[in-house]
């Protein structure tokens, strides 16, 4: 009943055999019941992500704080550094941008104190292509059919509305709306492969029904039919673009020297992009490390001292390996008791994060050379696991101990220095048997799930 229902949903994606076709499809994996989650755990988690947003857009507009916090990490990677040349290349020229549009997803995890009370506690704040808020959309519906099948009629009544995808698609219209020019459009910037392309088509459709024009391009197509005019006004297979929004653009993979170039050609122009490169940045995670120090918040968020304690409330916590004596002796401390700590690199996607042995073997290899201040280390958190079934195609039906991340979609638009929309655009749940460490549900490890506020 539960797949059928969500097959009938449109809870699908395409399979990894036929990546490029929608005629052969699948469901996306999800939890058999929606998983309790503490309703006061929930609801400081939506409060504080207009806070966050203000945060995220703080970071993106402020040079010297990217310029300082990334310094060590652009030595030493790559891909960061690339991302920074450009972003400097574009303050150089002067920006063409005057709308700014933040899509994000902070994710978050309930830990577990020695008391048995749970905590909210932020894992990381995802500034580009944040995805599964079109999905998720339609997963509660699911749930909840399942629970009057099974006779719970009352508790299914208790499942929330969500619908990201909608609030996802306000930012969006709003910004072209901002741009001014109703001919031109918004364009999809995707992957090679799309297996998650339904995600995606349920913010597109969204845009359609607005009477929004989308295109669905991919890097090398605006390496190819891309251009700008006099007034850096971006065109792409004729056509004026207005917003470019990223689902795709995050990991160092995607990028040969085209794509680099087409990128450099997008963030030179005047539409607005999701995420424009400052904001990409201020997604890293040297930067949320930076974030924790104490004082860090106060600097960036002058005149807002309540936002300030709702966002440090949430913090787990974060350690720099910068060359130096601190480094040294929290590499040292991660070394001696690893099942503490998680160690980061600079990379979106899910499935990079090291633990326990490895993050042992790696620290041990590096914790000499400046390679290691590439990541950042954080407190591991201790989740109260659950059981639930995991709904997976092919895979046999086993009750499994599992863990649930919360995830706060967040928008806002500023034109100039004017902030016309922030607002929280919904959530999303990811669940994960507890043998997995790491990973996202296009990684094919968490699946989709439905809170149960208790």
């Amino acid at each position: 009943v539960a797949v059928d229902a969500a097959l009938l949903a449109g809870v699908l994606m395409r399979t990894g055999e036929r990546p490029h076709a929608s005629d052969v499809v699948n469901y996306v994996p999800f939890t058999l019941l929606p998983s309790a989650v503490p309703r006061a755990l929930f609801e400081q988690a939506c409060t504080v992500q207009q806070d966050f947003n203000l945060l995220v857009d703080a970071v993106s507009q402020n040079k010297e704080f990217l310029e300082q916090t990334l310094a060590s990490t652009i030595k030493v990677d790559d891909f960061t550094a690339q991302l920074f040349r450009i972003y400097m290349q574009v303050l150089e020229e002067g920006l063409a941008q005057t709308v700014f549009l933040g899509i994000n997803r902070s994710d978050y995890m309930f830990d577990c104190g020695l008391d048995g009370t749970a905590a909210l506690r932020q894992i990381e704040i995802n500034t580009i292509a944040a995805s599964f808020g079109g999905l998720t959309s339609r997963t509660a519906d699911v749930h909840r059919l399942v629970l009057k099948v099974l006779g719970k009629t009352e508790e299914a009544s208790h499942l929330l509305p969500n619908n990201p995808a909608k609030g996802l698609a306000l930012g969006i219209a709003k910004a072209w709306e901002l741009y001014g020019s109703q001919r031109a459009v918004v364009m999809f910037l995707v992957e090679e492969v799309q297996r998650n392309i339904f995600d995606q088509r349920c913010v597109e459709n969204e845009l359609w029904n607005r009477n929004i024009r989308v295109l669905r391009k991919r890097f090398r197509d605006v390496f190819e039919q891309g251009s700008l005019d006099a007034s850096r006004r971006l065109y792409v297979d004729g056509q004026e673009v207005a917003v470019v929004y990223y689902r795709e653009g995050y990991v160092p993979q995607v990028y040969d020297q085209q794509n680099w170039a087409a990128r450099l050609l997008l963030e030179r122009s005047r539409a607005v992009k999701c995420p424009d490169i400052a904001t990409q940045l201020a997604g890293t995670k040297k930067v949320q490390q930076e974030l924790s120090r104490p004082g860090t918040l106060e600097k960036l968020l002058p005149g807002h001292p309540e936002a300030v304690a709702r966002i440090r409330a949430t913090f787990a916590g974060l350690y720099s390996l910068d060359e130096g004596e601190e480094g040294d002796r929290i590499a040292a401390t991660a070394i001696a008791d690893p099942d503490r700590f998680v160690l980061k690199p600079q990379r979106e996607g899910g499935g990079n994060n090291l633990y326990g042995e490895e993050l042992r073997e790696v620290l041990e290899k590096i914790k000499d050379s400046p390679e290691r201040t590439s990541y950042i280390l954080m407190d591991k958190i201790k989740p109260q696991p659950a059981l639930n079934y995991l709904l997976r195609a092919h895979s046999p039906l086993q009750v499994s101990e599992c863990i649930s991340e919360l995830g706060i979609f967040g928008v806002y638009v500023r034109q100039g220095q004017e902030l016309v929309l922030n607002q929280a655009a919904g959530h999303l749940l990811r669940t994960k048997a507890i043998e997995h460490a790491d990973g996202g549900v296009a990684a094919g490890v968490a699946v989709l799930d439905t809170p149960y506020l208790v």
